[in-house]
């Protein structure tokens, strides 16, 4: 391959380290084409599977920032670029390697610090994101449910208090004895 390929070829590769939250290197030794297909199509849109060349990614890399894959960069390497949730990404490659052993997870990068394969697996049992922001706006739709029943407990106590004040006037006024003659007169003249 001639020079100016092989500098094309880094400079796409490290556009694609800077522009994803996380890369995830793993090893393929074995799988045929259609199940790196296959892999390819699990990982959705949120993330661009490519097998990688090991010297010019490690220089991609170096030149991206990122110098902790140097030691992984060894045997057939692929690299999965996350543009979206590295939750899912890690879903999908833990999900493919239990059912193809082939495919081994070396380790990885997430948002410039670095991830052993086994905090990679860590990674991949935590719920998405979607699933904890609903976690967490439900907290948060509870937590002002409570305040506002909270606020709002003083002035129905408040109601429930002058109501019971106001029955017991009624009631003591009533029971207290009938109207006086003179003022019923003055209300039927009144009234006529």
């Amino acid at each position: 391959m001639a020079r100016p390929d092989k500098a094309a070829g880094v400079a796409e590769l490290a556009d694609k380290f800077r522009g994803s939250n996380a890369a995830v290197l793993t090893e393929y030794r074995g799988l045929t084409v259609a199940k790196l297909k296959e892999l390819r199509r699990s990982l959705g849109e949120n993330a661009e599977y490519a097998v990688v060349k090991n010297t010019l990614t490690k220089i991609a890399a170096n030149e991206a920032g990122i110098t902790e894959l140097d030691d992984l960069l060894v045997g057939p390497s692929a690299v999965a670029f996350v543009s979206g949730d590295p939750v899912e990404a890690a879903k999908s490659l833990r999900d493919f390697a239990k059912a193809n052993p082939l495919l081994v997870i070396k380790g990885g990068v997430l948002e410039g610090k670095a991830l052993s394969a086994d905090e990679i697996k860590k990674l991949a049992d935590l719920e998405s994101r979607e699933v904890l922001l609903a976690k967490l706006a439900g907290a948060m739709k509870a937590s002002m449910a409570k305040a506002a029943a909270t606020f709002q407990a003083p002035l129905t106590e408040f109601v429930r208090t002058a109501e019971a004040l106001r029955v017991k006037l009624e009631a003591e006024q009533g029971g207290a004895g009938e109207p006086a003659p003179a003022a019923e007169a003055a209300e039927e003249a009144a009234a006529e």
